[in-house]
């Protein structure tokens, strides 16, 4: 490599640049990428391409030849091939048409696994390059490296001004999230980057707002294009009258919160259910039909009829929660506080008392004790209050 190395003299500073060593990594980095976005691979998986692992498809249908690339077992130890797009295959015919050279076939060079820390046999590796007088196959370091002085060179930063780090594995993200944001399904792009769950795939993609108000939109203008458009009409009076009335005939034992239309799906649904708030002046109704369960499930226990037990029995623990309910809400309405504020009676008998007669000082002072000053800040009930 150096008897045939290009070199040049920059006039500015008089550095001298290796134009051969810098064009080699430059299209090194090039290839990197675009096989790396195009296909969604693992690092490890692209330095293992080889010149066999390009293949094809003949469609039994209409003839037509599909390339397709075979990728090595990885982390799910699961082969599978995937569609060489126009793209990536002009990447690939470059690579091979660079790594032949003169000769018509690429050149065998061995390879160390770091995962596995064993030697492979010589394989016609699609990334391996010329280091001195011998072919070396691409180690992960070294392409991390080209990644890193190929960022350097472009002086990219991010939103905080620091320079942009990219990783190999980056690209198989911004694979996946290329492939369903252009229509791609989920379940698909699963089975092309060899995930064992969809969970998986879904978490390599990049969310962004403006992505997600897009969608809600979309999905809302087709749920909308599915349903009759009478559903948002306005309402007439008699349905506007008819839905008023659909919660006063739910008001049994107490005020019911289901939804509108919503059907009861069991005789004892309002004693079990937990959006019922029960009513205080239906506490007897409540008392029989606690009794009534009590007597139930009492006769079929004597009967043998264990499910329907099981059953009175949910239906007799909402009674009891219902009870329960009342009695929490009677204890919470008699422990009540006494804020100083005079009896409706007194006022009254205050009020009569002066119209008979003045008061005199002693009297006056006797009713102030008796009733209490006035807050400040708390205004004189007048009729129209107190009516």
């Amino acid at each position: 490599m150096s008897d045939t190395a290009t070199w040049a003299e920059e006039t500015s500073t008089g550095r001298r640049r290796n134009l051969t060593c810098e064009e080699t990594e430059a299209f090194w980095v090039f290839a990197a990428i675009e096989v790396l976005r195009l296909t969604g691979i693992r690092d490890e998986q692209l330095l293992e391409l080889t010149h066999h692992r390009i293949t094809e498809y003949r469609l039994p249908s209409t003839g037509e030849v599909v390339p397709l690339l075979q990728i090595a077992p990885c982390k799910t130890d699961s082969e599978r091939l995937l569609r060489v797009s126009p793209e990536l295959a002009d990447v690939l015919s470059t690579i091979i048409h660079r790594q032949r050279g003169s000769s018509r076939a690429i050149p065998l060079v061995t390879s160390y696994d770091v995962h596995e820390r064993v030697w492979n046999p010589p394989m016609p590796l699609l990334f391996q390059r010329d280091i001195g007088t011998e072919q070396r196959a691409f180690t992960p370091i070294a392409l991390r490296k080209l990644l890193i002085n190929a960022l350097a060179a472009t002086s990219l930063t991010d939103a905080a001004r620091e320079p942009l780090v990219f990783s190999p594995h980056d690209f198989r993200r911004i694979f996946v999230t290329d492939a369903i944001m252009n229509g791609l399904p989920p379940h698909i792009a699963q089975v092309i980057c060899g995930h064992k769950s969809l969970d998986t795939t879904m978490g390599y993609k990049a969310i962004y707002p403006a992505e997600t108000i897009e969608a809600h939109r979309a999905f809302i203008a087709r749920r909308r294009a599915a349903r009759l458009s009478d559903e948002y009409r306005t309402p007439t009076e008699e349905e506007w009258d008819a839905f008023l009335a659909h919660f006063e005939k739910r008001k049994v034992i107490g005020t019911c919160a289901r939804a509108f239309s919503s059907p009861r799906v069991h005789e004892h649904a309002c004693i079990r259910c937990s959006l019922l708030r029960p009513d205080p002046a239906q506490r007897g109704r409540l008392e029989e039909i606690r009794d009534n369960l009590v007597a139930r499930i009492a006769e079929a226990e004597q009967e043998g009829w264990l499910g329907e037990v099981e059953g009175l029995r949910v239906s007799l623990a909402g009674a009891e929660d219902k009870l329960a309910q009342l009695d929490a809400e009677a204890t919470r309405r008699s422990n009540t506080v006494s804020l100083g504020m005079p009896a409706l009676g007194q006022i009254t008998l205050g009020r009569r008392e002066t119209k008979e007669s003045s008061p005199t000082a002693d009297q006056a002072a006797a009713v102030s004790s008796e009733i209490g000053p006035w807050p400040h800040s708390a205004r004189r009930p007048t009729r129209r209050t107190l009516r």
